[in-house]
């Protein structure tokens, strides 16, 4: 009974796995109007009434999808940023590297769905619907919260409004080199390769710094 019972169990979990990374694939080929519950259905070889039987709708699918990959993101982000200020106030450069990393390590990870989310995340980011401005409320809010507040501490005189937008000029950095396209290989006649995690994120975050210690200067009078 137990042996059937861890098996079911199994199968249910297995299946929920197969429709959520088919609806993954499918939302970020086709968009959210042009996904149907029975092509996802088709997709991860299963009945179409298993997705009502998990799910229940198509907007509740499309959360928990695009919630599963936003939660590894920012587990990722807080543990490393928990264990950064348990040592010391670490520099903005590792704060910096802790907010973009888990984003572009999860982009150029093909086995989750990095390039399907990649396209997700901005195309949700940049929706001004109900539901596009729920999920990353919901989802980035908070974490972006606590990220806002570490860059002030580290950078005394950082206004909050600039702490904002940095912020969010940072993830729109990350957003756009998270997976690789080959734009920069292209553009660079290949001196340079955006499948090289550690050479992004080596070039994004002094980048990024140095705009934030900007913001200070500015404050400060002495911006130029």
């Amino acid at each position: 009974m137990a042996s059937g019972t861890t098996v079911s169990k199994s199968s249910k979990a297995n299946s929920r796995d197969a429709i959520l990374d088919a609806a993954e694939r499918l939302f970020a080929n086709s968009g959210f109007d042009g996904t149907s519950m029975r092509s996802i259905a088709e997709a991860a070889c299963v009945a179409q009434g298993l997705l009502h039987y998990h799910f229940g709708t198509k907007e509740r699918l499309f959360a928990e999808m695009f919630t599963r990959r936003s939660e590894a993101i920012n587990a990722a982000r807080i543990e490393r940023l928990d264990s950064l200020f348990a040592r010391e106030v670490p520099s903005l450069e590792e704060v910096l590297d802790t907010l973009l990393r888990p984003l572009i390590e999860l982009g150029h990870d093909e086995t989750r769905g990095g390039s399907y989310f990649s396209r997700l995340v901005v195309s949700v980011a940049a929706d001004r619907d109900q539901r596009s401005c729920a999920l990353i409320a919901d989802n980035y809010d908070p974490v972006a919260r606590r990220f806002i507040s570490a860059l002030m501490r580290i950078l005394p005189g950082l206004e909050e409004t600039d702490a904002v937008r940095g912020y969010l000029f940072v993830i729109g950095v990350g957003m756009t080199i998270m997976a690789p396209t080959g734009r920069l290989n292209r553009l660079s006649a290949n001196r340079c390769d955006d499948a090289d995690i550690d050479s992004m994120v080596e070039h994004a975050v002094p980048f990024a710094a140095a705009g934030l210690r900007k913001f200070v200067a500015r404050a400060a009078g002495n911006g130029g």
